[in-house]
């Protein structure tokens, strides 16, 4: 299979490269993107008489559009106008750029051989050997993210039948779409575990795969609270902070529940500048995709991005 050579420099890239000390950048020196390159392995993009392209070009383009929020089609213009983005992925000058259709090829293939988690998880064991993952405790918490097609008014059914609706927090009316759950690591700001499931699934029910196991406490709002879970994670030596609801035996909360809750509201509070970045820094506002195993893709290739701009931030 011939494959396409990247990344020859010629010498307008050594006139324009400079030394250069942006997040991009950063990352060049942080992450060991050969290991990367070998998860991917025989992965290529080869249309009808074309050479392949270097699964880690491919990679490091979806990493750009995730960071930045762009479609494959408006990641294939950044990448033919931007120099930052064809030095991060290893283009020179001169080369050309993978077009709209490759880049949504690839990342099929990358959903169908079901990558992604492969890939947060290369990410995860990198940012452990480098010491920024503190396991303090985990922070949970999950957001509502609006899909593609919403059914019309009077339609039985939309084009994406594994979404769901889910009531806007503080807002009449509902959200159709996925839901995004994270488990973010106190003090780095990291996003340990990530699960995408359809809007209407309550934020509880896939709490306990949010669970590393290694963290020494559990930061959740009310909706997170079980006797079960709190048992579980009392005996693995877990100090689960998760905030007490009032119920139809004790409808209202005592002054020491209510004083607990307030603590433990402002220990968790940091998830919500995780929440902020993605939504809107990184315009993860809208799922692209049908179906809950492409949204799901999307979800965590948000999350991969995510911890990479959190590790340029944290060594800057």
């Amino acid at each position: 299979m011939a494959i396409k050579r990247t990344g020859q420099l010629g010498f307008a890239d050594a006139v324009v490269a400079g030394s250069g000390n942006g997040p991009l950048q950063r990352l060049e020196g942080l992450v060991r993107w050969y290991r990367f390159d070998k998860l991917l392995g025989k992965l290529r993009d080869n249309g009808p008489g074309r050479a392949a392209w270097p699964p880690l070009v491919l990679f490091k383009a979806l990493l750009l559009g995730a960071l930045y929020g762009l479609s494959e089609r408006e990641l294939e213009e950044a990448l033919g106008d931007r120099l930052s983005f064809r030095r991060f992925v290893g283009l020179g000058l001169e080369e050309r750029v993978p077009d709209h259709s490759v880049l949504n090829r690839f990342r099929n293939e990358l959903v169908g051989l079901g990558m992604f988690d492969k890939l947060l998880g290369e990410l995860d064991k990198q940012l452990e050997a480098a010491g920024v993952v503190l396991k303090r405790g985990t922070m949970l918490d999950a957001t509502v993210i609006e899909a593609v097609s919403r059914p019309s008014d009077g339609a039985r059914a939309s084009l994406d039948p594994d979404a769901g609706f889910a009531r806007r927090q503080g807002k009449a009316g509902s959200v159709f779409g996925y839901k995004a759950h994270v488990g973010v690591d106190e003090g780095s700001g990291l996003i340990r575990s990530v699960i995408g499931t359809p809007a209407n699934v309550n934020d509880t029910t896939p709490a306990d795969l949010l669970i590393r196991g290694d963290e020494r406490v559990v930061w959740a709002d009310a909706a997170y609270h079980t006797h079960a879970r709190e048992a579980a994670l009392k005996a693995a030596g877990i100090k689960p902070r998760l905030a007490r609801r009032a119920n139809k035996h004790h409808p209202e909360l005592s002054p020491r529940l209510k004083r607990y809750n307030r603590l433990i509201a402002r220990r968790r509070a940091a998830v919500e500048t995780t929440f902020a970045t993605l939504k809107q820094r990184m315009k993860l506002t809208l799922i692209r995709y049908r179906g809950l195993i492409k949204a799901n893709a999307q979800i965590t290739l948000c999350a991969i991005a995510f911890n990479l701009r959190r590790w340029a931030a944290l060594t800057g």
